[in-house]
């Protein structure tokens, strides 16, 4: 599993990935926080927080992590590559793995930067450090754990199909449905005594438990679900795949 985590993290910043990955997050919340103007744009609002970066980052994560995985599995495959890996003294939890964990590293590589908007929303406000610290740290907490989710989705996503792009698309519509999706069912016509049940369901709902600074360990408990749900669906996809090649 080391092997091919290493693989990966090797080729995200050997062919730019990585690097584009952490600068299209870091720009797109930029603009957004303090050059657009608007009510999202921190010196127009007149509020010293971080609102505007935890609302932002799920859509801006639900393109950006489809895209970083969409080549992980359909690529090998297209390649025959997978085959020379199936070769190698690994199983395809070992494989999947070390890819999921690549993933959800560069996700928090491009977390981590972000702190300079904490600094920058510290000193600014009235009174310098009037920022909810336990909020802020259970937002960005809960963003790193909704985006370890899409990567989760966006590895399955990759193993269905051998072209990145069908892989990105089916991708970017599991995530969007993991997040908004279930919100919007839970409003239909006669669901409305289960409507609490189906949002629970989506990442939303979790993502902003979280967000309030109190770490609930149902929502913990929640993400590594739903990421190992699709890990495994992962694995059993490409192990019903094998078994097919070799009947």
């Amino acid at each position: 599993m080391f092997a091919i985590f290493r693989k990966e993290i090797s080729g995200f910043f050997s062919n730019l990935t990585g690097y584009i990955v952490i600068i299209v997050f870091l720009l797109v919340n930029s603009l957004f926080m303090w050059v657009l103007p608007g009510e999202w744009n921190i010196l127009d609002s007149g509020y010293a927080g971080l609102d505007t970066l935890f609302f932002l980052s799920p859509w801006v994560f639900m393109f950006l992590v489809p895209a970083v995985t969409m080549k992980m599995i359909a690529e090998e495959k297209r390649m025959g590559t997978i085959e020379l890996i199936y070769s190698r003294p690994i199983t395809e939890r070992g494989i999947i793995y070390g890819k999921y964990f690549a993933s959800v590293s560069l996700v928090l590589l491009a977390l981590l930067p972000a702190l300079i908007y904490y600094f920058s929303v510290y000193q600014l406000g009235e009174s310098p450090g009037n920022l909810d610290r336990g909020g802020t740290i259970g937002s960005f907490i809960g963003l790193f754990f909704l985006a370890s989710v899409y990567a989760s989705a966006g590895l399955f996503a990759s193993s269905v199909t051998d072209n990145q792009v069908i892989a990105f698309i089916i991708a970017v519509l599991i995530c969007f449905i993991l997040f908004m999706g279930f919100d919007s069912f839970a409003y239909l016509p006669g669901l409305k005594k289960l409507d609490e049940f189906v949002i629970r369901l989506g990442i939303n709902e979790h993502y902003k438990s979280i967000s309030r600074g109190v770490i609930d360990i149902k929502d913990v408990v929640y993400f590594i679900a739903v990421a190992a749900f699709f890990n495994e669906a992962t694995r059993l996809h490409m192990q019903s795949r094998k078994w097919k090649k070799k009947s």
